[in-house]
């Protein structure tokens, strides 16, 4: 089922037992097995095989963004059936759910950092890395695929709030190299502010969402029960949870065993993987409206700089290594802000993103991948 889908208010309620025979389901319980089965068959190799680790990572990866949709749906759902207007549904369950991998998959190597410091590079890496591929890769293919208005109150509101986000992150990254509980508390404080705020002006939100003719986008679907919300969310979280165990785990050993920086994998591997929640959502939105689309990468992209990481350095404090220092200060830090600059700078023109705009960003990634590349070879 695609993220984020209404319910039909003339269809037939559905309940557990139709629940249980949804394919979504069927699939998540598919890729369970298949981790299971796959730590199974690294148990009888010895553990060392990296071919093994990379199925395990790449089911990891898969279970992680379906059971994020999965969680997504209930949520929504719960929340309509709440009267909770759909812009601000969009701004703040949508934009959370979206990001539940980044914050799990941070929180979880956060634990991990005491035995294992390089997992603080995975973590920072990471939430670098989604921020960068949605604002680039994403957000590229989205404007190629079909070019899109951009809608003033997102640019002047959460295109503002978001670059301020990245660059109040960044600054305290490079204080100390690193992020402490207080600066994680700080961070995370900021992003309940504004999501309360959202919520406190969520009528005059809808009224100038009304006012500049934004339609929905969310086709029609399958009702469903209240309780068959409720078994969303609890099974999507669940398996999320387990999901982005295997995957951090995974992702360190293949660090190792192929001599890779903890920062590269994160930023490349993880911060792709885990923003694929937010190309199916803007893909769906580019499809059927004028710019929920931006709106909806923006939103992630001020929950993975504010929550997702300050959630993970309240866990455990991360700091650099001196391995992954160099690459993420002077690499992908600096790309990640000059890309969403450059980003904001072009849905300004004219509020219109253009297809050779998205290609443009397009290319500003591929970029920043083969730089990560040569400096990975040769050294600093």
């Amino acid at each position: 089922m695609p993220i984020g889908i209404v319910m039909a208010q003339g269809n037939k309620l559905m309940g557990i037992p139709q629940l249980l025979q949804f394919n979504t389901l069927l699939i998540l319980g598919a890729l369970f097995m298949g981790i299971i089965a796959s730590q199974i068959l690294s148990s009888n190799l010895g553990g060392n095989s990296i071919a093994v680790s990379v199925l395990i990572l790449l089911l990891a990866l898969g279970l992680l963004v379906v059971s994020a949709d999965f969680f997504i749906e209930g949520a929504k759902g719960l929340a309509r059936r709440g009267g909770i207007p759909e812009v601000v549904i969009g701004l703040t369950i949508v934009s959370i759910g979206t990001s539940i991998p980044e914050i799990l998959v941070t929180s979880t190597a956060a634990l991990d950092v005491g035995k294992n410091p390089e997992v603080a590079d995975f973590a920072i890496g990471g939430i670098l890395g989604s921020i960068l591929v949605q604002i680039t890769l994403i957000l590229g293919f989205v404007a190629v695929s079909k070019g899109l208005k951009i809608k003033p109150s997102w640019l002047k509101r959460d295109g503002l709030i978001m670059m301020l986000s990245v660059l109040l992150l960044s600054l305290f990254l490079l204080t100390d190299e690193g992020l402490t509980r207080i600066e994680g508390l700080i961070l995370s404080l900021l992003y309940v502010m504004y999501i309360s705020w959202l919520l406190y002006n969520r009528k005059d939100i809808r009224k100038e969402e009304e006012a500049e003719e934004i339609e929905s986008f969310e086709p029609m679907s399958i009702s469903w029960s209240g309780a068959a919300y409720f078994v969303m969310i609890f099974v999507g979280l669940a398996l999320a949870v387990f999901a982005a165990h295997h995957l951090v785990n995974n992702a360190s050993e293949l660090a190792y065993e192929m001599n890779i920086p903890h920062s590269i994998i994160g930023t490349v591997v993880s911060g792709l993987g885990t923003s694929l929640p937010e190309l199916t959502i803007a893909f769906m939105a580019a499809k059927r409206s004028q710019g929920v689309a931006i709106g909806t990468l923006i939103g992630s992209n001020i929950t993975d700089p504010l929550l997702s990481i300050g959630v993970a350095s309240m866990v455990h404090p991360l700091y650099l290594t001196e391995a992954g220092s160099e690459m993420v200060m002077f690499i992908i830090m600096p790309a990640t802000i000059i890309c969403s600059a450059i980003a904001l700078l072009l849905m300004r023109t004219s509020y219109e993103f253009r297809r050779n705009e998205g290609i443009t960003l397009i290319v500003l990634y591929l970029i920043f991948l083969a730089v990560c590349e040569y400096f990975r070879r040769v050294g600093f």
